[in-house]
């Protein structure tokens, strides 16, 4: 299997600035899966444990030169620790801002004092005077049966609610969370009927709560949204938090809807075009959280 690609000033921004420190919240560890068409960021797909985190960018969107094969149909999975990978991106940055300077390749190495040959994601980056090269060590890449199983789980991730609420006072929705999450360890969503997004906890002491109205609606679905308010489901206030944080990569919106049988929260950021309220359809971002049993 191969691997060999130029990131762009934009990718590198993209990533270096946005994406990679919001993963990072997500959770130190996540599975890079490289197809011919995209590059994902994958949290938690495989064991179903907490979060999903799933980052998905075209080709474009990244790099000006792109070529990836295995034959596993030119799929490669493997897990890399995230802060290594931040940074080798700021010192890439720092080092260079030139335009399709910065090269990636999936290489085996000799680690000091090993016999073993591991592989590695190796950046190398060219300045004016010198050229540095960085490698992240990474995971074995994953097998035919293991990128199938994360193939397989990743469409099931991206089923997205048939009916989804957007919120776009982002700034509002973070300071009241802030404010809620030292009461409580559960957090209560519900979904209106006319476009709310309700958040309640509650504590011995007290009951707080918020109502987002007249938001958005993509894709109302009456036997999703029911006559008597709505759907309602309870979620972890950590992993309610946690996804919060990906309001680091910068999105315009956040999109809220409850999956399929309410079990799960779903939670999808949109970005638009640089200058414009067109959707960027190159880069997208969503979590899943699970949801508890009420009687919990």
């Amino acid at each position: 299997m191969k691997f060999k690609a130029n990131l762009t000033e934009n990718g590198v921004t993209l990533l270096e600035r946005r994406f990679i420190p919001a993963l990072e919240k997500m959770g130190k560890i996540c599975h890079v899966y490289l197809t011919k068409d995209h590059t994902f960021f994958l949290h938690n797909l495989l064991t179903n444990d907490g979060v999903q985190s799933i980052a998905q960018f075209r080709i474009d969107a990244l790099f000006s030169y792109y070529s990836v094969t295995s034959q596993n149909e030119d799929r490669i999975a493997f897990s890399l620790d995230l802060s290594l990978l931040l940074r080798a991106l700021r010192s890439a940055a720092a080092i260079s801002s030139a335009v399709d300077q910065l090269q990636i390749k999936l290489v085996k190495k000799l680690p000091p004092n090993s016999t073993n040959p591991m592989p590695f994601l190796t950046f190398e980056t060219k300045g004016y005077a010198s050229a540095v090269i960085q490698d992240i060590p990474i995971s074995k890449p994953l097998s035919r049966a293991h990128v199938s199983e994360l193939q397989t789980a990743l469409d099931d991730a991206q089923e997205l609610p048939r009916t989804l609420v957007g919120v776009s006072e982002l700034d509002s929705l973070l300071n009241f969370v802030e404010r809620m999450k030292q009461l409580g360890d559960v957090m209560g969503v519900e979904i209106g009927k006319n476009g709310e997004l309700g958040l309640k906890v509650s504590s011995s002491l007290v009951n707080l709560g918020a109502e987002f109205k007249r938001l958005m609606i993509i894709g109302e679905d009456s036997e999703e949204i029911n006559g008597d308010g709505g759907m309602n489901v309870l979620v972890s206030m950590k992993h309610f938090v946690k996804c919060l944080q990906c309001h680091l990569a910068k999105p315009d919106c956040a999109f809220y809807g409850v999956g399929s049988q309410g079990g799960s929260l779903t939670v999808v950021y949109q970005f638009f075009v640089p200058g414009s309220r067109q959707t960027d359809k190159s880069i997208s971002f969503h979590c899943r959280l699970p949801v508890l049993d009420p009687g919990s």
